[in-house]
C-alpha cells in the first residue's frame, strides 16, 4: 500500500471499474485529459479493483458500472467503502431501474449516472461529487425523489372535523379541558363531547395518547 499525505495541487486520482475494454479505455481518456483527474488504474472487475487496494495509493473516486462479470457493482459499494471510506464511488451504469438506483444510494454511492452521459456530463459529475454533491441526472434524481416520497409516513385521514382539529391544536398546546372550552365560548359538557368523538376517531382512550398521535402523524 504507498498512501501518502494529500497534495492539493496533485490531480485526483480516478479509477474506473468496467468490463466493456473500448469504454473503460474510452472512459480512461476522457479522466486523464484533464488536468486536475488522473485515471490511475482501471480494472474488468470489482475483485481486481479491490485487490488493486491493497497494492496502490487509493482512489479519490471509483467510477463503477453495475453489471460486471463475479461480483456486482452494488455487491461492491459497501467493500470499496469499507476497505477506503474517503473514496467516493459514481454509478456508472446502462440500469435506470428503481430497485438497482435505491440499492446504489442505501450501499453508499455518491452518484448515479447513465452511461449515455457525455464526457462532459461525466468529468462534472467526478468533480461535483468530489465537492461535496450527490451527481445524478435530472431523470435519475427525479425517480430518486419519488422513491423516497413513497418511503415517507403516510398522513392517516381519521376524519376530524374542523371544530375536533381545534381541540385537538389547543390539547397540544397544553390547554385543559376547562381553558378550552373558555377559548371556543363552549360549555365544558360541549367540549367533554367533542372529546370523547376525538378518543373514538383517533382509536385512543386518554388525552396523552391523542396529543402523542397528533404529534406523530402531523395532524395539526
Amino acid at each position: 500500500m504507498t498512501d501518502s499525505p494529500a497534495d492539493s495541487s496533485a490531480p485526483r486520482i480516478i479509477w474506473i471499474v468496467e468490463d466493456h475494454a473500448s469504454f473503460r479505455r474510452t472512459l480512461a481518456r476522457v479522466v486523464q485529459s484533464e488536468p486536475d483527474l488522473s485515471c490511475a488504474h482501471d480494472f474488468d472487475s470489482c475483485e481486481t479493483a479491490l485487490e488493486g487496494m491493497t497494492r496502490f495509493t487509493r482512489p479519490d473516486v471509483i467510477l463503477l458500472d453495475v453489471g460486471l462479470p463475479g461480483m456486482s457493482g452494488l455487491q461492491g459499494i459497501r467493500l470499496f467503502r469499507e476497505r477506503s471510506p474517503d473514496t467516493l464511488v459514481i454509478i456508472l451504469t446502462v440500469f435506470e431501474d428503481d430497485e438497482k438506483i435505491f440499492d446504489a444510494i442505501c450501499a453508499g454511492a455518491a452518484g448515479y449516472l447513465l452511461k449515455t452521459a457525455g464526457a462532459d456530463a461525466i468529468v462534472s459529475a467526478i468533480r461535483e461529487a468530489l465537492a461535496g454533491g450527490s451527481p445524478m441526472n435530472p431523470r435519475i434524481a427525479r425517480r430518486v425523489l419519488e422513491m423516497f416520497s413513497k418511503l415517507a409516513p403516510k398522513t392517516h385521514d381519521y376524519g376530524l372535523s374542523a371544530r375536533e382539529k381545534e381541540i385537538l391544536d389547543l390539547m397540544v398546546k397544553g390547554l385543559i379541558k376547562k381553558e378550552i372550552a373558555d377559548r371556543l365560548t363552549l360549555s365544558v359538557h360541549t367540549v367533554d363531547t367533542y372529546l370523547r368523538r376525538i378518543y373514538e376517531k383517533l382509536e385512543v382512550n386518554t388525552r396523552t395518547g391523542a396529543v402523542a398521535k397528533a404529534l406523530k402523524e402531523r395532524l395539526i
